[in-house]
């Protein structure tokens, strides 16, 4: 029974890790950045065609958020992973960010999606950098393989912050509740 358990812990890894061992996860310190940098650039690409308004309030807002992120759901759990850029409009910096996430409910499937986080006033981006933890409910169902379906953006708005997720490619049916972590990245922080 050990040996079923451990197998199941590495599978979960190996599947982790590949959904998220892309070029925001792998290379020097500045090729990682880069490849974040796409990554925000890509994103808020597709946000503003899908959202167009969402322009104006990411350049008028406190600062914003960025973050790619692989879930996998087996039957009763949820597993994340992904990495992320914030940017503070007031400074014009940028902070790099990790993020994991476990959950517990009803699901199958893998999902590759993107988040990107407004946050409207000082305090909340603050919050954030600081704390950068949030836990929440999720239901939702997400079909997408390569170019084959939609995005769908989602919105949600919690204390002065707006999420957008936009699904980038793969299969999930869920409904779970999850905590996620969002921490700052030593390495890609060190310039």
């Amino acid at each position: 029974m050990s040996s079923l358990k451990t197998g199941i812990a590495l599978l979960l890894t190996v599947l982790l890790t590949a959904c998220t061992t892309t070029g925001l996860t792998r290379g020097t310190p500045d090729e990682r950045r880069m490849a974040i940098q796409e990554m925000r650039q890509e994103v808020l690409n597709e946000l503003y065609s899908v959202k167009p308004d969402t322009r104006v309030q990411i350049g008028s807002a406190a600062g914003y958020a960025v973050f790619s992120n692989a879930n996998i759901n087996l039957i009763l759990a949820s597993f994340g992973g992904g990495v992320g850029v914030v940017h503070d409009n007031a400074s014009g910096g940028d902070t790099y960010m990790r993020m994991g996430e476990i959950g517990v409910g009803l699901g199958a499937g893998v999902k590759d999606f993107r988040a990107v986080f407004v946050f409207h006033t000082p305090s909340a981006l603050a919050r954030f950098l600081d704390v950068g933890l949030a836990i929440g409910g999720q239901a939702d169902a997400a079909a997408k393989a390569g170019d084959l379906g939609a995005a769908v953006a989602g919105e949600a708005i919690v204390d002065n912050v707006s999420v957008y997720q936009l699904t980038q490619s793969g299969l999930a049916l869920q409904a779970t509740v999850k905590g996620t972590r969002y921490w700052q990245d030593g390495d890609l922080n060190q310039i």
